[in-house]
């Protein structure tokens, strides 16, 4: 996956996405071929995500850790890095400190 500074020719749906009381929002981005993404910001906090779809979390900015479903290990992501995620499945990411700058790929 090559990361890109930014995305041309797409739509942006204006709503945001707002998760656990506001420390997650993030923006759906719409490209021509159907597939859509989301960019977004994690505050510092401890999450879990559930996920349809498999997703690929890019790291924009900031860093976090982060645990697969079924793994006992912590992992961490930093800025240009990515992970991936089983569809029907789970993730718990923690962020301290700065924020956590990602796009999310699905599928």
């Amino acid at each position: 996956m090559t990361q890109s500074a930014q995305f041309d020719g797409v739509s942006v749906v204006k709503q945001a996405n707002v998760y656990f009381d506001g420390k997650c929002v993030s923006h759906t981005v719409l490209f021509a071929d159907g597939s859509k993404k989301t960019v977004g910001v994690i505050l510092p906090a401890s999450l879990t995500f559930n996920t349809g779809a498999p997703e690929v979390m890019e790291t924009v900015a900031g860093a976090c850790r982060y645990r697969l479903k079924g793994e006992a290990e912590w992992k961490t992501s930093a800025a240009g890095e990515s992970f991936n995620v089983p569809g029907d499945s789970s993730f718990d990411i923690e962020v301290t400190g700065e924020p956590y700058h990602y796009v999310c790929y699905f599928g």
